[in-house]
């Protein structure tokens, strides 16, 4: 019968495999230095040799949603087992398929967060949006640490062997679930986002996912993009006490990472 130890090891060793591409592997620790550093040498590395590397932390559900989005027709039981050429055909076929309208679907999401403030009798203006005030600068990434252990999660930095950011989800496609948005709209979206802010995805976990981008935004564009990210991912405003999309909007103007959480 395995043990904890074994069993964690033999679902990296599933997940390097499934990735496909160089990977390290960072063990748990107290403090993510050598994770942030590793990560900064494969960005810059990664612009002269053609990837992009991404974050994700070694976990049995995000294991789960990689293989049931792209190994469709996998009896899903658990282990670490998978089809390597359903795999390769999902990705081909995502990254071959035109990408949805990303204002339109913006825009549905947006008119979806309205009709549920109508439905809440929250007011708009006053209650949802709020004041440009109050927000924090977020300047690290936060989610592959483990708050009861205080240390990082099990993590691996993948190189994935993509040009462009948004095709990191036919790569790693984790979404799909709750109202976590599925792959065409994490691609579309993300492209959007790259060209208006060079925003890049950077860590993925089972239910977080955060970008980076080189400078915070202004504060004219800071109202319009924290409507977006809330229209997106309301989870962030709408399970945080006291949060709105202004606050939001205060802390997109002085942070250089975007957090992202799905319930």
């Amino acid at each position: 019968m395995e043990n904890d130890k074994e069993k964690q090891q033999k679902l990296l060793n599933a997940m390097v495999e499934y990735l496909d591409c160089p990977c390290q592997v960072f063990e748990p620790m107290s403090n993510d230095n050598p994770i942030m550093a590793a990560y900064r040498e494969a960005r810059e590395r990664g612009e002269r040799e053609g990837f992009i590397p991404v974050l994700v932390t070694v976990d049995e559900i995000v294991w789960e949603s990689l293989v049931m989005n792209a190994d469709t027709d996998h009896d899903w039981n658990g282990e670490s087992d998978f089809s390597k050429e359903r795999v390769t055909e999902y990705r081909k076929q995502m990254l071959q398929n035109p990408l949805k309208d990303d204002r339109e679907v913006m825009a549905q999401w947006i008119g979806e967060r309205k009709k549920e403030a109508e439905e809440y009798n929250m007011d708009w203006d006053t209650e949802v949006l709020g004041e440009i005030a109050g927000g924090e600068a977020m300047d690290r990434f936060s989610g592959y640490w483990d708050y009861y252990t205080r240390k990082t999660y099990p993590v691996i930095l993948a190189e994935i062997p993509v040009k462009n950011c948004w095709e990191i989800f036919a790569w790693l496609p984790f979404g799909g679930w709750n109202e976590c948005p599925d792959t065409p709209e994490l691609m579309a979206v993300t492209k959007y986002w790259y060209g208006q802010y060079r925003a890049v995805p950077a860590v993925i976990t089972h239910d977080v996912l955060e970008y980076e981008v080189p400078a915070p935004v202004s504060t004219e564009q800071a109202m319009q993009l924290a409507l977006e990210q809330h229209a997106w991912c309301p989870d962030v405003v709408g399970q945080s006490e006291g949060l709105s999309v202004g606050m939001m909007a205060d802390c997109l103007t002085k942070s250089t990472v975007w957090y992202f959480w799905w319930d």
